[in-house]
């Protein structure tokens, strides 16, 4: 009799616990909290002065935004950039502190107009304080080049022989002299980037980009000298290196030789910041 009761109060103890469980209530989801879009400020238009930073140097701009859907933007922007091949090496003199890149044949700056489209990423994931965007764009861009250095005799190669006794000596330009010489090249261009735009308020554009940048001109630009001497063969030390000929009056005229090529491409990653605001 005793072992019956035993057995029948732990049924009776399981069968209550059964029931207890059962009647836990799930509590009720939370409201989902759609991002917030330039739309819910009724902002549509934005304007803002863009800094970047690239191989090319600094850059300047300004950028126009408009909104065409909740998450995504079309842009307009036009920098002024500096240009050059991105193999050259700065040297600067210890006592008079000038500034000498070898092989350099002329400086340029660019003005590229890039149209594009900026497609906001996992809103849904990351708080609308920060906000990812994808963009990419493409335009033309207008160069300008003029040369780097003095090259009376038109052979493409900075000579500097006062070293070796000869006296004719190229001498560099500063970075305004030369331009009067320079010539406009048009060509395309085109980025890709990856913007984080900060902050609660849609109407204040504080943005940083990270991307890549890239020119292309057909036929190319010479922004590295198209030749160089002939380098004479057992040249023993103190010897004149280079192969020549005189051609009178005491001067001489040195045997050249193909060495850089035009240039089509360039390309360089750039990180730019945007400040400006929204309406």
């Amino acid at each position: 009799m005793c072992n019956r009761s035993i057995l029948l109060t732990l049924v009776l103890f399981i069968l209550g616990s059964v029931t207890a469980v059962a009647q836990i209530i799930e509590p009720e989801p939370l409201p989902y909290e759609s991002p917030r879009t330039p739309m819910d400020d009724e902002v549509r238009s934005g304007i803002g002065l863009n800094i970047v930073l690239n191989n090319f140097g600094v850059g300047v701009g300004g950028e126009y935004k408009r909104v065409l859907s909740p998450m995504k933007e079309g842009y307009a922007t036009l920098m002024f950039t500096g240009l050059r091949d991105v193999s050259e090496q700065t040297f600067t003199d210890f006592f008079f502190g000038q500034q000498i890149v070898p092989n350099k044949y002329k400086r340029g700056f660019s003005m590229p107009v890039t149209l594009g489209l900026r497609q906001r990423m996992f809103a849904e994931r990351v708080s609308d304080n920060y906000r990812f965007y994808l963009s990419a764009g493409a335009g033309p861009v207008l160069a300008f080049t003029y040369p780097y250095f003095n090259d009376r005799n038109g052979n493409g190669y900075r000579e500097d022989l006062l070293e070796f006794g000869i006296p004719y000596s190229e001498p560099v330009y500063d970075i305004f002299t030369g331009m009067g010489e320079g010539d406009w090249h048009l060509g395309l261009s085109g980025e890709v980037r990856l913007s984080l735009d900060i902050g609660q308020s849609f109407t204040r554009l504080t943005s940083i980009q990270f991307g890549y940048m890239f020119y292309y001109f057909n036929p190319g630009l010479q922004m590295m000298e198209p030749q160089r001497p002939v380098t004479r063969q057992n040249v023993q030390p103190g010897e004149f290196p280079f192969e020549y000929e005189e051609v009178g009056d005491g001067t001489i005229e040195l045997t050249m030789q193909d060495y850089y090529s035009p240039q089509r491409f360039f390309g360089t990653p750039m990180i730019s910041f945007v400040f400006g605001k929204m309406w």
